[in-house]
């Protein structure tokens, strides 16, 4: 039995030293997930790179917050991810996902605040939009007028949704059910923009789930087109469609004001100053995650991490802020960096 004990014990050493040796053959940082993280995530990885002469510039790919947790949860080696951006929280899910193949240590970095937009061509005119006109325009299903009973979304121009807005045809381009941004834009939007109909309210009643699911149900008869994970994408699409709309992070129009415009939602402009005061009411945290277990054998990642929570990167005046992302307050932003460095988990 003793025996026995001896050569598992060997055999785990082995396997072990085998996934470390796997991992050290990598001499580059791999990240993954959120398109809205995406441009902060690449503006570091060449921040870093330029610094740091002994360490390759990261690789950064665009693969949605959703996707990437998948690909970071996989497991640990060097064929997975070392870290992955989130446009929102991890779910208690992934985390369960994460420590099914092994992945049990985890880092949790919160990099600050991005505003989800609904955006439109500098070439026509600008929209006033509520949350509760959203709901309208893009539900999978919405109350019948005068049953209150749901039924499929009848609404064809954005006059049907709001007689104060124009007759124009719904055609809002927005990102995936794989997406950050699509979770965060149901959550903000969907969720509160249904909350004060009476057919909504009464279903939640008897039935919470059921209704939350009528809120977050967004249609597929056209009137919404996914566009997939590249912002960027969506951007040029408005330029060529001026009848579309867009969904997503603030940075992709801070970055294109000169095609582009936000619309206002519940009386707010979509702004810097607004989503940093609180007053924006569609904005989110966005995050990234650290594969602990690669940490020691993959050159540089310490180092990122240290220049992604820096003050010249994160901070009020760093070059982040320059990119559209929202800094955290200086007294969280002192306590995250601290975390971070320190590679401090998360506790389950």
């Amino acid at each position: 039995m003793r025996k026995q004990n001896i050569i598992l014990a060997m055999a785990a050493t082995c396997a072990l030293a085998g996934v470390a040796h796997a991992q050290s053959a990598r001499d580059y940082i791999s990240i993954v997930g959120s398109s809205t993280v995406y441009p902060f995530s690449t503006t570091v990885a060449e921040h870093f790179g330029k610094a740091n002469s002994k360490f390759k510039t990261p690789k950064v790919e665009s693969t949605g917050t959703g996707g990437g947790l998948k690909l970071f949860c996989g497991g640990v080696g060097v064929q997975y991810p070392d870290m992955t951006n989130a446009s929102r929280k991890i779910k208690s899910s992934e985390v369960e996902n994460c420590a099914k193949n092994g992945v049990k240590e985890i880092v949790e970095v919160k990099i600050g605040y991005d505003g989800i937009v609904v955006a439109s061509s500098k070439k026509t005119k600008p929209m006033s939009l509520t949350r509760k006109d959203l709901w309208l325009a893009l539900a999978k299903e919405i109350p019948e007028p005068g049953t209150g009973k749901l039924v499929a979304n009848p609404l064809k121009t954005w006059k049907d949704v709001n007689p104060e807005l124009p007759a124009q045809k719904i055609e809002v381009l927005g990102p995936p059910p794989t997406s950050g941004t699509r979770d965060a834009f149901v959550e903000l939007v969907m969720d509160e923009g249904c909350k004060d109909f009476p057919a909504i309210k009464d279903l939640a009643k008897s039935d919470d789930k059921k209704a939350k699911a009528a809120c977050g149900a967004i249609r597929e008869d056209g009137a919404y087109i996914e566009a997939g994970e590249n912002d960027n994408l969506i951007v040029n699409k408005l330029v060529s469609n001026l009848n579309a709309l867009g969904i997503f992070g603030f940075s992709f129009l801070d970055e294109n004001l000169d095609k582009i415009q936000g619309e206002t939602i519940d009386g707010v402009p979509p702004n810097f100053e607004n989503i940093a005061s609180g007053k924006y009411p569609v904005s989110r945290p966005l995050f990234f995650y650290v594969k602990k277990a690669h940490v020691a054998v993959i050159p540089g990642m310490k180092e990122y991490i240290a220049e992604f929570t820096s003050e010249k990167a994160a901070g009020n005046e760093g070059y982040l802020a320059d990119k559209g992302l929202i800094p955290l307050p200086p007294a969280e932003r002192k306590q995250v960096a601290a975390d971070a460095n320190s590679l401090k988990t998360m506790t389950p």
